[in-house]
């Protein structure tokens, strides 16, 4: 299972898809190279999203989603929530402090 470690913030820390991705191969006994040949991308693609140091695109949510019988919108979607984790650990109270909530009249 993925680690879980604090965030600067003090919550869990968000955990990159590559993670996921890494134990989905392992479940299966695929190889990085195996998966990235079979899904017609450069071995340095997958080994990036596994490092964590790659995003998943929409057209790597396709192929996966293809090889492994899910939906685009499962790789994707965790790609997005992860951004937006991230987003959050480092902005959110910069922005609370910078800008005011629009009221209505």
């Amino acid at each position: 299972m993925a680690s879980k470690s604090l965030s600067t913030t003090g919550r869990l820390a968000p955990i990159h898809p590559g993670e996921v991705l890494k134990e989905t191969l392992a479940g299966f006994g695929i190889s990085m190279n195996r998966l990235a040949q079979a899904l017609h991308v450069p071995a340095n693609r997958i080994s990036g999203i596994v490092a964590g140091q790659r995003a998943i695109t929409g057209e790597t949510a396709l192929r996966l989603a293809r090889y492994f019988d899910t939906t685009p919108d499962y790789w994707i979607g965790m790609q997005a929530q992860y951004d937006l984790e991230k987003a959050r650990d480092e902005w959110e109270a910069r922005i609370k402090s910078e800008i005011s909530p629009l009221h209505a009249a």
